[in-house]
């Protein structure tokens, strides 16, 4: 009997329930997908103003800044109200007062005008001396007597202009040592870029340079800067005396070793050299500036001062 009692007796099955979460929905994933979305209009913008031109940047800054009304339709202007904005009228780019619609066109126009003759000027002067420089350097290669320093005879093509440097070679030497004599070898190399620059209407900057050695006689007051204005205004004897008037030059300059042809090396041979400039109209007006007169312009002569007695 107890055993049929022990059968008899129900089973209880406990089942414990968990707390769940509360319902988040999808409001989280809205909210991601409008920051990626943001994200990667952000990184699109920057994209955008990275790849776009200065000029363009332009453009769309005058856009928004002129209301479309008064820029496409004409209308009021804002000179016409009390706004605390300065300037107005029908042409918003003037700062002050009531303005005639145009003037501020005929600005623009004359600006883009100056512009581009700005870049026709330079375009020009980058084909001479393309010219130039293809010009010397068939006159080296077709001469016997200087092909064999071709090596010492670099042509670069800078923003400045045409650059024509010739380099010092251990036994080589452009002049003798610790003078401004020149070698013959180098007066026949500055007599053929002397006769090349005849024909050449831009101006022409010369420049000496020296290594880093120190000048035997620096205690006299002689150094390195005095020599390489030596050297400099040798070499432009040598090319007046092959008829490049003195005129072209707008500059002869002693460096010393301040401008090193290898900076890694400042002892090397190369350091020592003779640098022709032949300029560009915009590098001409960097260095000459307003008082650049035209060499056809007759300029009257200072009136004498008064004399002082003794």
């Amino acid at each position: 009997m107890a055993g049929d009692a022990k059968k008899l007796q129900p089973i209880i099955i406990k089942r414990v329930k968990k707390g769940g979460h509360a319902v988040h929905g999808g409001a989280w994933k809205i909210a991601y997908a409008d920051f990626v979305t943001a994200m990667m209009a952000f990184f699109l913008l920057m994209w955008l103003l990275g790849s776009t031109s200065e000029g363009d940047k332009k453009g769309i800054s005058d856009y928004f800044q002129s209301p479309l009304k008064v820029a496409m339709q004409g209308g009021s202007g804002a000179g016409a109200s009390n706004s605390v904005i300065s300037g107005g009228g029908n042409d918003l780019t003037q700062s002050a007062g009531q303005s005639k619609r145009g003037d501020g066109a005929d600005k623009t126009a004359k600006k883009l005008s100056g512009d581009k003759n700005k870049v026709e000027t330079a375009m020009r002067d980058a084909r001479k001396l393309a010219a130039l420089s293809a010009k010397i350097a068939g006159v080296i290669s077709n001469n016997p007597k200087l092909a064999e320093f071709s090596s010492q005879i670099k042509l670069e093509i800078t923003p400045d202009g045409l650059q024509i440097q010739i380099v010092d070679d251990q036994k080589r030497p452009m002049f003798d040592s610790g003078n401004a004599t020149v070698k013959p070898y180098m007066r026949d190399i500055l007599k053929e870029i002397g006769v090349a620059l005849m024909d050449v209407e831009n101006k022409i900057s010369l420049d000496g340079h020296t290594d880093r050695s120190a000048y035997g006689n620096a205690a006299r007051g002689y150094s390195n800067w005095e020599l390489s204005a030596d050297r400099a205004n040798a070499a432009r004897r040598e090319l007046a005396a092959s008829g490049m008037p003195e005129e072209k030059l707008a500059r002869v300059v002693g460096m010393a070793s301040s401008l090193p042809f290898i900076p890694e090396d400042p002892l090397s041979p190369s350091n020592r050299r003779i640098s022709i400039l032949v300029m560009t109209k915009e590098a001409e007006e960097r260095l000459l500036g307003s008082n650049n007169v035209p060499l056809d312009v007759e300029t009257e002569p200072p009136a004498p001062s008064p004399k002082t007695p003794p």
